[in-house]
């Protein structure tokens, strides 16, 4: 079992709207008790991220493509040991880099997802990945404390862990208010959308 709020409160989070360039990105920052290797394996090995992700097939290589169980395919673009791994994920306009900094004891791990402007629409989009993004931060760190959680599917929809997706949902509709990215109607919309993607009832 974990402590969902100091869970949620572990992790920073900001939405950005980038016009000249026509993208919305959301970032994560997450910092936890491991080796920075420990952590680029837990990213990057199959074995790895079938124990706390998903199953994920592919060509583990730059240039090579994989696919993630009951979600996303993408290309691998950059994967430069252990600080930077960068793909696309779901199309090519959709990209998530991750960069880790860390020592012996500690690893800052920063997400970055960005997506056009377009398909987000406006800040707003933040809150149909930002909760799932959130949700993996959460498996990465129970299972580098080495938690037990048995297959992370059946894992994600545990009435614990749908608490804490109640929970991001809460956080990300705040800092989307913040940003300024979104309108009130906007993030309405899509608060009531991702309630529905993430949750099984009101928050």
């Amino acid at each position: 079992m974990f402590d969902m709020f100091e869970e949620l409160s572990a992790i920073h989070r900001t939405v950005a709207l980038d016009a000249e360039n026509g993208t919305v990105s959301i970032t994560l920052v997450r910092t936890f008790a491991a080796d920075v290797e420990e952590v680029w394996h837990a990213l990057t090995g199959h074995k790895r991220l079938a124990r706390w992700f998903s199953p994920v097939e592919g060509d583990f290589e730059v240039g090579g493509y994989f696919h993630v169980e009951g979600n996303a395919s993408g290309e691998i673009r950059r994967c430069d040991r252990p600080s930077l791994l960068e793909v696309t994920f779901g199309s090519p306009e959709s990209v998530v880099g991750v960069g880790l900094e860390g020592s012996a004891e500690q690893t800052t791990l920063t997400l970055k997802h960005s997506v056009p402007l377009a398909v987000a629409g406006s800040g707003a989009g933040a809150l149909f990945v930002g909760p799932g993004w959130d949700g993996t931060l959460l498996a990465l760190g129970r299972y580098l404390a080495g938690e037990s959680v048995g297959h992370p599917i059946k894992a994600a929809k545990a009435p614990e862990v749908i608490d804490f997706n109640r929970g991001s949902l809460i956080h990300w509709t705040q800092v989307v208010e913040s940003s300024g990215t979104a309108t009130a109607e906007q993030i309405g919309g899509a608060r009531e959308a991702a309630i529905a993607q993430y949750t099984t009832g009101p928050l």
